[in-house]
């Protein structure tokens, strides 16, 4: 357990001392992840589409994985094709939805922020404004997510460190953790799949119906969508895709033999931002549709705990 504890802070040390040592992923991520955030501010100012973070949300941790690659390492390669697996189903499922078009600073803008730069919101009416909209743009939208992105990437650089540190023995073989990690984050990856896809599948035939001009009934005349994964947790997708990156967290855990170590701010910081994230998109979908509200009384936000409960005592709770 010692040189374990002394692996788990080499990996730190590694991580502050990177900062003068460009060899080291550490920095050349960091480095690219201020590049990324000034093109994301540069663009959407520009443009005035501010989803061009969302555009390489699915796209910049993967590269930091695979800068961050060491191929003496089964681990750290590991990591690398699952990341790269996520990111491909999500920029796919981006891409079908009309997240990109060309020139690529078009495309569809997530209705958050036309939402948040109206005013709407509680809390952020100041935002109609243009320059507290500029400054948020460059804090929170462009610089703090991007950071954030760096952040859920960053298990990768505490494998690198402990790959290269000589005070972690046997820190580049795959252990019983790693298998544990890596079967529940393609789990998890599967799950955000189904979910999107119903989505998908929901509000395409929702449209279709409503332009043919033919009735809504059910979930479709309520708007939103009630049924499979959706009957068990209100964002199934959001679920899974902070479990996802808490899974990608224990690669990191299984390096160093030390439950927590830096790079625990990454997923710590997402599960937090789709608190923030989840409360405003459902506060936007109550004003759209009143019967959302009857939705979250019987079904929980991201865990099953409501549909559960319900299933124990043999009953549905009221739709109506």
């Amino acid at each position: 357990m010692a040189a374990y504890n002394e692996c788990s802070g080499e990996a730190f040390a590694s991580a502050v001392s990177s900062f003068s040592n460009f060899s080291d992923p550490a920095l050349t991520t960091f480095v690219a992840m201020l590049g990324i955030s000034t093109m994301c501010f540069g663009v959407s100012t520009i443009s005035g589409n501010a989803s061009q973070v969302d555009k390489i949300w699915s796209m910049t941790p993967v590269l930091y994985s695979w800068m961050a690659l060491d191929a003496s390492s089964s681990r750290s390669l590991l990591m690398a094709v699952l990341a790269t697996v996520w990111g491909v189903r999500l920029t796919w499922n981006f891409n079908r939805r009309g997240g990109y078009e060309w020139p690529p600073w078009k495309g569809e803008e997530d209705y958050r922020w036309p939402a948040l730069r109206q005013g709407i919101i509680p809390g952020f009416t100041m935002l109609d404004r243009p320059i507290p909209w500029m400054i948020f743009n460059l804090t929170f939208i462009s610089f703090y997510q991007n950071a954030l992105l760096w952040l859920t990437a960053a298990p990768s650089l505490v494998v690198w460190a402990a790959a290269n540190s000589d005070k972690c023995s046997g820190a580049k073989d795959l252990n019983w953790l790693d298998y544990v990690a890596a079967a529940l984050m393609l789990t998890f990856i599967t799950i955000e799949s189904v979910a999107d896809n119903q989505q998908y599948a929901f509000q395409t035939e929702k449209y279709r119906k409503k332009d043919a001009g033919e009735p809504l009934e059910g979930d479709m005349a309520d708007g939103f969508n009630q049924s499979g994964l959706y009957a068990i947790v209100r964002k199934p997708n959001y679920a899974s895709e902070q479990s996802i990156w808490v899974c990608y967290y224990f690669f990191g855990v299984a390096a160093t033999g030390n439950i927590l170590n830096w790079s625990v701010l990454g997923c710590l910081l997402l599960i937090a931002l789709f608190q923030g994230s989840g409360w405003m998109t459902e506060l936007i979908t109550l004003k759209k549709y009143p019967k959302y509200a009857i939705y979250m009384q019987r079904v929980g936000q991201y865990l099953p705990f409501k549909f559960i409960w319900n299933k124990v005592r043999g009953e549905e709770a009221k739709r109506d």
